[in-house]
């Protein structure tokens, strides 16, 4: 029998999360989730979504992956001159998804956005594969492009300029950092009662812990 939409249902049952299990610091709570993730072999468990939106409102969304994380924020890297590097530079929030299905867990970040320093954008940037660091050059990323060998082409080209050379980065492409002022930990429950437990940065730095209803 061909399944619908509303057929397409899952009893979350592998665990809970409680106010006990959790660290007061939100960051070491992510990692800890993080290295779980890790250890459970999941594919690209760094893979989140980033969603940003223009001065007046207009919403988008995106897959990025996760390059650096500590207690200043989450880094991602990006050309500067993208949708979302221009809907950052005016409206300079932006909100996290992480999506771990196999261990029913979700982690939700909202926060304010800055630039990662120059010294952290060329120092990931040449820890790239020769080709992505060329593919910085040859991407105009978000811009409207004739074909595909339109930019296979540019590709070409960048490698024979640059064979055995160094690669400069680009101006316009760099990290992007994440300072939250939320972060949630959802954990699924049977019966959608999932679990919700969401850090509050305070004015003092400090973070409030509080349960939500799922």
């Amino acid at each position: 029998m061909e399944k619908t939409l509303a057929d397409l249902r899952k009893d979350y049952t592998l665990q809970g999360l409680s106010e006990n299990d959790i660290d007061p610091n939100p960051f070491i709570q992510f990692q800890k989730w993080f290295d779980q993730a890790l250890a459970a072999q999941l594919p690209e468990p760094n893979a989140m979504t980033v969603a940003t939106a223009t001065p007046d409102g207009k919403p988008s969304a995106r897959m990025v992956l996760l390059k650096d994380f500590d207690e200043r924020g989450f880094v991602f890297f990006t050309n500067y001159n993208s949708q979302k590097g221009q809907e950052l530079t005016e409206n300079p929030q932006a909100a996290l998804v992480f999506w771990w299905a196999e261990l029913e867990r979700q982690i939700r970040i909202a926060g304010y956005v800055e630039k990662a320093s120059e010294q952290e954008s060329d120092e990931y940037f040449q820890s790239r594969p020769f080709n992505s660091r060329l593919g910085a050059w040859a991407s105009h990323q978000s811009q409207v492009i004739a074909s595909r060998e339109e930019l296979e082409e540019r590709l070409q080209a960048l490698q024979a300029k640059y064979e055995n050379q160094d690669i400069p980065r680009p101006a316009y492409w760099g990290g992007l950092r994440v300072i939250p002022t939320e972060i949630e930990f959802w954990q699924g429950r049977p019966s959608r009662l999932h679990d919700r437990l969401l850090y509050t940065r305070l004015n003092d730095e400090s973070w409030k812990i509080e349960r939500l209803s799922p």
